[in-house]
């Protein structure tokens, strides 16, 4: 765990723990246009964390997250102490950077189980500026599903 309270996680690593624990929850925090288009893990959930048309952080993302993880039946949910913010939350978005920044309004949010798959979906990039060949999800052989 880093100072922040998240937890990296590599990207085989984070798949072990779904296979592992069916109450952990794979949140894809990419626009949408990156999620539908370039692809995302099979069974994340999307909930962006900046988005069009204004690019500006959805101030709503820990209740977004919540609702999620309630089946949507709460949409505002106070009670800091209950169990649900305990559950395992696995954020990936394209590098690892945004679901870092996403996952810090977790934790501020009282979330106690934050992951950050460290590599993202793409990975970084390598010194032609191509994604997807030094890590990632996809580099990874990570099942993966685009529209």
């Amino acid at each position: 765990m880093n100072d922040s309270g998240i937890i990296p996680i590599s990207p085989k690593d984070a798949w072990q723990m779904l296979q592992d624990n069916p109450k952990a929850l794979f949140i894809d925090i990419r626009a949408e246009m990156e999620y539908l288009f370039i692809g995302h893990p099979k069974g994340a959930i999307h909930v962006a964390w900046i988005d069009e048309p204004d690019w500006k952080i959805n101030p709503r993302f820990a209740t977004d997250v919540r609702k999620v993880m309630l089946g949507g039946i709460i949409s505002d949910y106070e009670d800091k102490e209950h169990q649900i913010d305990a559950a395992p939350v696995l954020l990936i978005c394209r590098s690892g950077r945004r679901s870092l920044e996403a996952g810090k309004t977790l934790v501020k949010d009282g979330f106690t189980n934050v992951y950050n798959i460290t590599e993202g979906f793409e990975g970084a990039l390598d010194v032609e500026h191509h994604r997807s060949t030094l890590g990632g999800w996809r580099f990874h052989g990570l099942p993966w599903e685009q529209c």
